[in-house]
């Protein structure tokens, strides 16, 4: 259920990667002091996800957890035998995707402590796994046709819904709210919460002036963009203006000096010629999408201008994430007034540049 995408990917070298490689199953990687980089499998295309142990006086905590799978789980075991015996002692989520938040709920069981994560990441979890074993509603339908999806395409979307929570472990009942600028205090060191969006409704960074490091799970990446999506339950949101606000403001907080650690990929510095390479490269594809919209183009048409690889509708989980993406730049154009928007009779949105 991985969210990004490959498009702004970065070159190794135009970025600084301090380490030769990422830790090796079951082990860690110190790369900072009391701060850990451990690696999670994934059954996924984009097959790992990074995790952080932070060094918490008595025990260890941990941001982010891995998807809910029997590899993760062992993997998770093999650590608990190599470890000092400090038992973990909270659990730090970044944002509701299953690949971060899926042993959650394992974890907090397991040692009898708390999840700290941001309101609407928490509550949107819990409303998305609710949707397990239910029908697709009309309104998510209606959603894909508007988009110009076929017959065959919806059938299989019919046919998969209801899956987010298929690598989620049972969420904790309760959860200890984590807000933006909030100050955490994680062993000897402080943590300021810096909350961005687009991505996901509320994803929380975690930033160290002291130790000179960025937690930055899924929103600044050092080879992929995150994928930025609308969604049929709140399908006129702007979603890329968030991201790329949230963008904007973590340039502006954050040093360029420090040790980026995201969610996947290798940790890097370069932090802020990373977010202008991410920014550049939506830019690109903004004047892509629009120099295709010289003609009425529907939300399926513009995949070529936006995505460096063929989107193939038998694949439902990638058609899905393109499609919302899609639609992220779309309605942005539209509220820039760059794109109108038409609906015809059969239910079909049409795009068209607003200069032509």
């Amino acid at each position: 259920m991985n969210q990004e995408k490959s498009v702004g990917a970065s070159p190794k070298t135009a970025l600084d990667y301090p380490f030769d490689a990422p830790p090796a199953p079951a082990q860690t990687i110190e790369v900072a002091p009391g701060v850990h980089w451990l690696r999670m499998p994934l059954p996924y295309a984009l097959d790992h996800i990074n995790l952080w142990a932070l060094d918490d006086g008595d025990g260890w905590a941990v941001v982010d957890t891995g998807a809910c799978t029997d590899d993760a789980i062992v993997a998770w075991r093999a650590l608990f035998a190599k470890s000092d015996g400090r038992p973990m002692t909270r659990v730090f989520v970044t944002h509701l995707h299953p690949d971060h938040i899926g042993l959650a709920g394992w974890l907090t069981r397991k040692f009898g402590i708390r999840l700290w994560m941001s309101r609407l990441e928490y509550l949107s979890c819990r409303m998305l796994v609710s949707d397990t074993g239910r029908e697709a509603p009309a309104d998510a339908i209606a959603f894909l046709r508007r988009a110009g999806w076929s017959d065959v395409s919806i059938e299989t979307y019919r046919a998969r819904f209801g899956s987010f929570g298929k690598h989620i472990h049972a969420l904790p009942d309760s959860y200890r709210r984590l807000r933006d600028s909030d100050t955490l205090t994680i062993g000897m060191h402080e943590w300021r919460v810096i909350v961005g969006s687009g991505h996901s409704p509320e994803h929380a960074c975690l930033y160290c002036p002291a130790l000179r490091l960025l937690i930055s799970g899924d929103q600044v990446l050092p080879r992929i963009s995150s994928n930025v999506s609308v969604t049929p339950t709140e399908p006129d949101a702007n979603p890329m203006a968030e991201w790329l606000e949230s963008l904007d403001r973590i340039r502006r907080e954050v040093p360029d000096d420090v040790l980026v650690l995201p969610a996947h990929g290798e940790c890097f510095k370069g932090l802020h010629a990373r977010i202008d390479a991410l920014a550049d490269g939506q830019q690109r594809a903004f004047a892509r999408l629009l120099a295709l919209l010289g003609k009425p183009q529907r939300v399926v048409d513009t995949f070529p201008a936006l995505f460096s690889r063929p989107i193939d509708e038998t694949q439902s989980s990638l058609l899905h994430m393109a499609t919302g993406e899609a639609v992220a730049c779309l309605n942005y154009l539209v509220a820039q007034g760059k794109a109108t928007c038409a609906t015809d009779a059969d239910g079909v949105a049409w795009y068209r540049s607003s200069h032509v």
